[in-house]
């Protein structure tokens, strides 16, 4: 057996998308970073041993413009390209090779750390040390560091560091959350396991074994949905140990887990139910996914009326969408619903100060183990979530080695530069500016070889009648007059359309109403009608126009979208908890665009917008708030450029550029669903950048095939007055579209 001490600025414990992100997000600001996974396959409940699809905030494309970007979406992206059947296996090489592409990580797999070494009194604990057991390889190894991030989920480094903690649920008075029990409880969300199965052609029998669960003695059948084309997430609901201890009870909830699978396997199969006669049990896990464990305490304490209100926190550093997801105690066996859902309006967001400890001055924690009450984790919890979280958590990491600061002062002294470090890694916070003062960027002059002016989507595909309210979502920048929609009409009748604003720039639903007409519509087919809806916004923004239902009516719809416009069908008020006499309104669950994705409906605007003007590349924004915040050309199938000039010539040797990726399209990492294309057909695909050298422009970088969000170029230091960027082709979009240029 060996016994090593090995050194770094950061150590990460924990290899779940959260551990991932941080350490890469660390190592990519310089920093040496020892990433610790006690599994042999990075990931966590995404990985192919426990196979959890990865949510975020798009909440299964319940909200808008909402897929994450940073490390978490680039990795999303890829794996859209090199893995559209959503292979667990092959998820698996995305992360991995993400990490593996750092020279500056040290990854150690089956290391299983359980020994902490700290100093201090309760109120100031400082980390001096872990220790993990390499597995397989008999080494005893010693982690020393400046900073340590736990990213294991279930808290045990921060445990036993002594770190101050949450377990279970917080009484309501404590922080005046309505979903918080009236008394505190040690009740936490249960784990579950899944399986796979596969239809191999030919008749195959099953033999329950002994310990396999009689289910049909159970409210399974009666309360759960069990259909044999399903597997994987979409038996979430095979959930237990809520009302057990996830951890030191961990053998015992996987053993009933596996007792309820083969007993469900064996309904689907014997009951003579199912038309399950040629499938076969492809795979089972055998490590529970576990949902919830210890929360730790940072200086501030997400909570339920946080996430609903949208609270625009100061030192927000991240982002979520999913709803408050909880789950009941007993899990698979009550007969409860499975879980009850609340969604805010739009996006919400997450705070520095949840990801460091309040009593251990070198702990930083991203995950589901972050400083958020029971109720909030609820939303938190989700992986993407939580990847995003540890990317900012490991930029913090990086700046608090780099400034030599504590968490807590890094807040408190720099935490801007933790916001703009987060920025120009192209990670998301919502509603921030890139403010870096050396960005030479900002200072130029910016030109292109064509904008698009005026919205008009004018070529039908498919007719789509008028049996629910439905809206159309545009940006307007000084002004709108009037639309026209094209319409059949099967007899004369009264067309009501509706100006609504959005109330806020993340939010992308009908808030308050500005405007309503009525309009007489003849009998017709494919009629232009014009509606005279004035409107003056204050500022750039969307409008979401709502067009009555009206079964006389339809609307048609094309299958060229325009990025900026959304359209949405209004549904039915959802059932968020069926305990409640009356159901919130929940307008983002109502406006859905699940049926009319890519799909809008042919509309013209009438008035003139300067929404995609080139000067958009450097307004800060480098996603949409309230406007797509990008520069995009004429459809004209052509090479396009956009130009920076200086007024007098810049010494530059690093040119960012982030493209359009569409981050209102939903993208998962496993089988659930599979994208039209491989590549955002707005990402450009083949680009050139140029520099301007005595009146000729010289090629400085050229890219094809390129399927990235965000480029960075690197030079040996050249001085010029201009630099322009050549679109030559995209990867199907007839738009040129770039969203920010950034040049240092």
């Amino acid at each position: 057996m060996k016994y090593e001490t090995v050194e770094s600025d950061i150590t990460v414990i924990g290899g779940g998308l959260a551990g991932v992100c941080a350490a890469v997000s660390a190592a990519r600001l310089g920093k040496t970073v020892f990433l610790i996974q006690n599994r042999p396959v990075l990931g966590g409940n995404s990985s192919s041993e426990v196979r959890v699809w990865v949510s975020g905030a798009n909440a299964v494309g319940t909200q808008r413009y909402a897929r994450e970007t940073g490390i978490m979406g680039e990795m999303l992206v890829e794996n859209q390209y090199r893995n559209p059947e959503g292979n667990p296996y092959y998820w698996d090489l995305i992360v991995y090779e993400t990490v593996y592409n750092e020279p500056n990580i040290t990854l150690h797999l089956n290391t299983d750390v359980h020994e902490v070494e700290a100093t201090g009194e309760n109120d100031n604990r400082v980390i001096q040390s872990v220790t993990g057991w390499m597995m397989g390889s008999e080494r005893k190894i010693t982690y020393k560091s400046e900073v340590f991030l736990d990213c294991t989920g279930d808290g045990l480094v921060g445990f036993l560091a002594g770190a101050e903690f949450k377990l279970g649920r917080e009484a309501r008075h404590e922080y005046d959350e309505e979903w918080a029990p009236e008394e505190a409880d040690n009740i936490t969300l249960g784990s579950t396991i899944l399986f796979y199965t596969k239809d191999i052609g030919t008749p195959v029998k099953y033999v329950a074994p002994a310990f396999a669960r009689d289910i049909t003695q159970t409210l399974i059948p009666e309360k759960r949905i069990i259909r044999t084309g399903d597997s994987g997430c979409y038996y979430w609901w095979i959930e237990w140990g809520g009302e057990m201890d996830t951890v030191h009870q961990n053998e015992a909830i996987r053993d009933e887990l596996w007792a309820a699978i083969y007993g469900i396997w064996d309904y689907i199969k014997n009951s003579g139910k199912f038309d399950a006669d040629n499938l076969v049990l492809e795979w089972v896990g055998s490590v529970p996914g576990k949902r919830e464990y210890r929360r730790f305490v940072g200086d501030y304490m997400l909570n339920q009326n946080d996430i609903i209100s949208q609270r625009p926190f100061d030192d927000r550093i991240a982002f979520g969408g999913w709803s408050i997801d909880l789950h009941p105690p007993k899990g698979m066996y009550t007969g409860e619903n499975a879980s009850k859902h609340l969604f805010p309006d739009g996006l919400y967001h997450i705070p520095f100060r949840s990801l460091y400890s309040r009593n251990v001055s070198n702990l930083f924690m991203a995950g589901r183990n972050i400083s958020a009450t029971h109720v909030a984790f609820g939303t938190t919890r989700v992986m993407a979530t939580c990847a995003v979280m540890g990317e900012a958590a490991g930029v913090g990491a990086a700046l608090c080695v780099e400034k030599q600061l504590t968490p807590r002062e890094l807040y408190e002294n720099h935490f801007k530069s933790v916001q703009q470090t987060l920025l120009k890694q192209d990670a998301s916070i919502i509603g921030a500016r890139n403010e870096d003062v050396r960005d030479q960027a900002k200072l130029a002059k910016i030109s292109a070889s064509s904008t698009y002016q005026k919205i008009a989507i004018n070529t039908p595909a498919e007719l789509y009648s008028l049996k629910n309210d439905v809206g159309i979502l545009f940006p307007v920048d000084q002004k709108l007059t009037s639309i026209e929609l094209l319409v059949d009409a099967t007899i004369e009748t009264e067309a009501i359309i509706e100006v609504w604003d959005t109330g806020r720039g993340e939010n992308y639903i009908p808030r308050t109403l500005q405007n309503e007409r009525k309009v007489i519509i003849p009998k017709g087919e494919k009629q232009w009608i014009t509606v005279n809806i004035p409107w003056t916004p204050n500022g750039e923004q969307n409008v979401f126009i709502v067009i009555k239902e009206n079964e006389q009516l339809a609307l048609w719809k094309s299958k060229q979208p325009l990025s900026g416009v959304l359209t949405f069908e209004k549904g039915d008020i959802p059932i968020v908890d069926p305990n409640l006499s009356q159901q919130p309104e929940q307008l983002v669950v109502q406006w859905s665009m699940k049926n009319l994705t890519r799909q809008p409906f042919c509309f013209r605007v009438n008035d003139p917008i300067g929404t995609y003007l080139p000067d958009k590349v450097i307004n800060g924004y480098h996603r949409p708030f309230g406007s797509p915040h990008m520069w995009m050309s004429e459809p004209n199938g052509q090479e396009e450029w956009i130009e920076l000039t200086w007024d007098k010539p810049i010494q530059m040797d690093e040119i960012h550029l982030t493209f359009n990726d569409d981050v209102n399209e939903y993208l998962i990492n496993l089988h659930f669903l599979k994208t039209e294309f491989d590549i955002m057909p707005e990402l450009v695909a083949n680009y050139r950048i140029e520099m301007n050298l005595d009146g000729q422009w010289q090629t400085l970088d050229s890219i094809k095939s390129n399927r990235k969000r965000k480029r960075v170029h690197h030079f040996e230091t050249f001085t010029t007055d201009k630099i322009r960027v050549v679109i030559e082709e995209t990867n199907g979009s007839k738009h040129a579209e770039l969203i920010e240029v950034r040049v240092y």
